[in-house]
């Protein structure tokens, strides 16, 4: 009994160390292919702002790094910083 309940937590164990990092990746928001929308949902990203990302994004072929969303007018360090571990590039489409 007690060798069955260390197989089990065991397993346990190892598919949380697996799985939970995958979970995070879902839910970030890729700021070159998010629409206005879904950038909104985002801290302190009202329209205004998500309109702005979108533009830079079009004027500029895409983010090549989220440290670019600095470059967007209303996106300063406060900002940045509240966002940053919620967003991603993925892969830029040229």
């Amino acid at each position: 009994m007690q060798k069955v309940f260390v197989s089990v937590l065991s397993v346990l164990v190892v598919a949380i160390f697996v799985f939970v990092p995958l979970l995070h990746a879902v839910d970030k928001v890729n700021i070159n292919t998010a629409t206005e929308k879904e950038l909104a949902t985002l801290p302190g990203i009202g329209k205004g702002i998500a309109t702005r990302i979108v533009e830079y994004r079009k004027a500029h072929g895409g983010f090549k790094s989220i440290d670019e969303l600095k470059k967007v007018k209303g996106i300063g360090s406060k900002k940045f910083e509240a966002i940053k571990d919620k967003v991603t590039v993925g892969e830029v489409k040229r």
